[in-house]
């Protein structure tokens, strides 16, 4: 957990006696520029069995670094979703920041009347092939939001491949409409949300709008498994669902998306609430492992 007057207090001790601590430039909600530690690697919890391969904690500086890429699109691109997605400043704000230690998805509406929002994903011409996919997340309130922590793969022949036959992982979504009902779910050619057979478990989390809770997923060649706070949320088995491609479809690279949504079919299925803009998705970390080899 990031608490800052703690942190202040320890990188002050850490400058004199660990070399593992680095003085990240940053700036406060005042826009001061102030230091924080970046975490060493003995601070991460590492899951049993795994290495860290890829993380970012947010503490750098206060925009993106070139692990990620920002998708640019047009309201009613996917899902009838009302949001105009960008990394440009609109009015003079920005859908994408890093502040205080966190990334920022920021949704909010434009002086031209238009919603726009966030959408990122990590290294998406590369991903990784099984491991362990970790988000510490605080989402928004407000009917009408749709936050997702979710993965996709690597570059699929779209005119063979294209969805639900390339497979889709989502660790975590909630819509605002429907407070703290957090859900994974997996889509695939025979179990996707089209033909209602997706794979799907949803879960009550006290709290997911008010603090910062861990998303998780590991995927193996045989399972895949998500997780909040450490307790299983979904479990699918590739023997239970089938040896297939159209069954399984999750033995090739992936690469993580973090988005905020706005209406669309399950976003504003019961209407949105624009007095609520704007909001934001806080995300603290995102950190992934793998298989020692």
């Amino acid at each position: 957990m990031k608490i800052r007057n703690l942190y202040r207090f320890l990188f002050c001790v850490a400058i004199f006696i660990s070399p593992s601590y680095v003085a990240i430039a940053n700036n406060d909600s005042e826009g001061n520029e102030v230091n924080f530690p970046e975490l060493s690697i003995e601070e991460i919890k590492v899951p049993e069995g795994y290495i860290l391969v890829w993380h970012d904690e947010f503490n750098k500086g206060n925009t993106l670094g070139n692990d990620w890429v920002i998708e640019e699109k047009p309201s009613g691109w996917v899902n009838n979703e009302l949001q105009n997605y960008t990394g440009e400043k609109i009015d003079g704000e920005n859908t994408l920041e890093i502040k205080d230690g966190n990334l920022l998805i920021n949704c909010f509406k434009g002086s031209d009347g238009k919603i726009y929002s966030g959408r990122v994903y990590a290294k998406p011409d590369e991903g990784w092939e099984y491991g362990y996919f970790e988000a510490r997340i605080k989402l928004p309130k407000g009917k009408g939001t749709w936050p997702a922590f979710w993965m996709m793969p690597v570059n699929p022949d779209w005119t063979i491949n294209g969805w639900p036959r390339c497979g889709e992982i989502d660790i975590m979504e909630e819509v605002g409409t429907d407070p703290n009902r957090v859900s994974s779910s997996l889509h695939t050619e025979n179990y996707n949300h089209k033909i209602n057979t997706q794979k799907t478990h949803e879960i009550y989390l006290e709290g997911a709008e008010e603090d910062f809770h861990i998303y998780a997923l590991e995927w193996t060649p045989e399972e895949i498994k998500t997780y909040v706070d450490g307790i299983v949320q979904l479990h699918a088995t590739r023997e239970e669902m089938g040896e297939d491609h159209e069954s399984w479809p999750f033995h090739y690279a992936f690469y993580p998306i973090l988005n905020l949504a706005w209406g669309g079919d399950w976003g504003g299925y019961k209407g949105v609430d624009e007095t609520v803009l704007p909001v934001s998705m806080l995300v603290d970390y995102v950190r992934i492992f793998q298989k020692k080899p």
